[in-house]
């Protein structure tokens, strides 16, 4: 989209009926970030026909969700669970395996044909009962806790799933909020968001409601200051925001998109089975074919010639060898769950065993965003030692051997005191709203 806004036409979607719905396909679009942020606010308000008071009527939501969809992601559609169980049988060795097991059967060896069968069937289901109960217990944990967000819809204020909302609705943010949407502010009170997710940066961003002036190159993330960006959280302040995009035309929707289409790599394990496939493949063949024209320069009858080659082969391929494998793989799942790890494919346990560095962001990853005090010093010299961590009330004030009280000892209360009541911070059945530092500072003043 160019830096003008001047070039979209959005019709009023309330003057349409139901029917007419289809024919307005099209026309309407998402304005991206990095156009919202260039343009004045009552621009942007005028584009999708909403009101920065109001917020949006009841038609206008529900002919635009007909438009748009929810504000979720879409993933790929949940195969059947036959076609799952199917999608195992990919890998080379068990396409070996039933290679060997067909041709046992064809050869009338019925003990060798019911063996491997056997343990191809065991390497498969265990292999997709773990995968099953791994989606299982995502899917679960998606549905925990649906996110909530705060809007106002014809003038009123409503508590909504934040997949219902629509571009051209009007959100509230708060302390400790999660931003539901790509938003261009409308409202500004000292708002500062935490962006690390995209930016990486650990310092707030701070918000303001002003159209950026930047000519016609396109600007950064951290540039957009009017923007609100959906998956962020707000540190500070409060703020209203009109949505722009939502779901996957969202910047957070891009990244989403960029990373379902990545082939997952093929672990170290999975290319060594892969490979040992190949390579039994090749030897069997090779012992095959080498038997049958050894057999036919020794005058012998081929079909015979080629039985015997045949059950060489057969004989060669160790049918054990994927059980044991397996077996061991889903072992290392169980112990990862009980490290409260869910293992979506056996080989990934092979291949954390094989990491020998790890490249990772710190904040948020590496660290909890969490900042606690662990000690006070005053100005007549008295110095207090914090013990606990977290935002919770775990923990004393401990000054030499004497745990302090509010009387005991009153410029080390006055200190926490005045740093408890300066503080716009809240913890609320133990999760901050708020910034960090602040928190840290109620966190002392519970104990």
């Amino acid at each position: 989209m160019s830096s003008s806004l001047e070039d979209h036409e959005f019709p009023s979607v309330s003057n349409h009926t139901k029917n007419d719905a289809t024919n307005l396909k099209g026309i309407m679009t998402f304005i991206n970030s990095d156009a919202a942020c260039r343009a004045p606010t009552q621009e942007i308000l005028k584009i999708l026909q909403t009101d920065a008071k109001l917020g949006l009527n009841e038609n206008d939501i529900q002919l635009r969700q007909k438009f748009y969809g929810h504000n979720d992601f879409d993933v790929d559609d949940d195969e059947p669970i036959w076609l799952k169980y199917l999608g195992q049988f990919k890998e080379p060795m068990i396409l070996l395996l039933l290679a060997s097991a067909l041709i046992s059967l064809i050869l009338k060896q019925y003990d060798d044909a019911i063996s491997i069968t056997v343990a191809i069937i065991i390497v498969v289901t265990v292999a997709f009962i773990q995968e099953n109960r791994a989606e299982k217990e995502i899917e679960a944990l998606k549905k925990l806790v649906p996110p909530k967000c705060t809007c106002i819809r014809e003038g009123k204020s409503h508590l909504i799933y934040a997949r219902d909302l629509v571009p051209g609705d009007l959100c509230i943010l708060d302390i400790g909020d999660r931003v539901p949407a790509d938003l261009r502010l409308t409202e500004a009170n000292d708002i500062s968001i935490d962006e690390s997710s995209f930016t990486g940066e650990t310092k707030p961003s701070v918000k303001t409601i002003e159209p950026l002036v930047c000519g016609s190159r396109l600007t950064s993330i951290g540039d957009r200051k009017n923007v609100a960006f959906m998956g962020t959280h707000v540190l500070n302040g409060n703020a209203k925001g009109i949505v722009i995009c939502t779901g996957e035309n969202s910047e957070f929707g891009k990244v989403f998109q960029l990373m379902q289409q990545q082939e997952a790599p093929k672990t170290p394990l999975q290319k060594s089975m892969d490979t040992l496939g190949k390579q039994l493949s090749f030897y069997s063949l090779s012992i095959i074919g080498f038997i049958v024209i050894v057999g036919w320069l020794q005058g012998r009858h081929l079909l015979e010639m080629f039985t015997i080659g045949v059950s060489l082969a057969v004989a060669a391929i160790p049918e054990g060898l994927p059980i044991v494998v397996t077996v061991t793989l889903a072992l290392g799942v169980q112990r990862m769950a009980k490290r409260e790890a869910i293992i979506k494919k056996l080989p990934i346990v092979e291949t954390l065993g094989c990491v020998t560095v790890v490249c990772s962001d710190k904040t948020g990853t590496l660290t909890k965003n969490e900042m606690t005090v662990t000690n006070i010093l005053t100005s007549d010299g008295q110095v207090a030692e914090v013990t606990g961590s977290g935002y919770n009330s775990d923990g004393d004030v401990i000054c030499g051997t004497q745990r302090i009280t509010y009387d005991s000892h009153p410029s080390i209360s006055k200190i926490v005191e005045v740093g408890a009541v300066c503080n716009n911070a809240e913890i609320i059945n133990f999760q901050l709203r708020g910034q960090p530092t602040e928190g840290a500072l109620l966190a002392v003043a519970m104990k």
